[in-house]
């Protein structure tokens, strides 16, 4: 479920970044883009993940319009640097996540990582 939510993430993300103007819910795309920063960085910080996807993500993040609500955005990041998802909706953390799927928070981070490498 993760994986399959972080591409949803990485491809709105993409799409945001070529946005010319804020359009109604693009405070949930960036948000879900920094959120997505936070989680990887919390991968790195683990020894989950090498720092490819962080800079990546940082990259792309860098390419969205500033939003509307910046404490929404710094709260999802808060929340991605604690290990939780959450983003459109979801909030899970990746210790909750690895359990509800039979693997660990390692293999959701590398999961996520090559998904954003293949998204960048």
């Amino acid at each position: 479920m993760i994986g399959r939510f972080y591409v949803k993430v990485a491809a709105l993300v993409l799409a945001a970044g070529a946005a010319q103007a804020q359009a109604p819910g693009m405070d949930e795309a960036v948000a879900a883009a920094k959120n997505q920063l936070g989680v990887l960085e919390f991968c790195l910080a683990e020894g989950h993940i090498d720092s490819k996807a962080v800079e990546i993500q940082q990259r792309m993040f860098g390419q969205l319009p500033a939003p509307a609500d910046a404490a929404k955005v710094e709260a999802a990041y808060e929340k991605g640097k604690a290990g939780t998802v959450s983003a459109m909706g979801v909030e899970q953390s990746l210790k909750e996540a690895s359990a509800s799927q039979n693997t660990d928070i390692s293999a959701l981070c590398k999961q996520m990582a090559a998904v954003i490498t293949q998204a960048g």
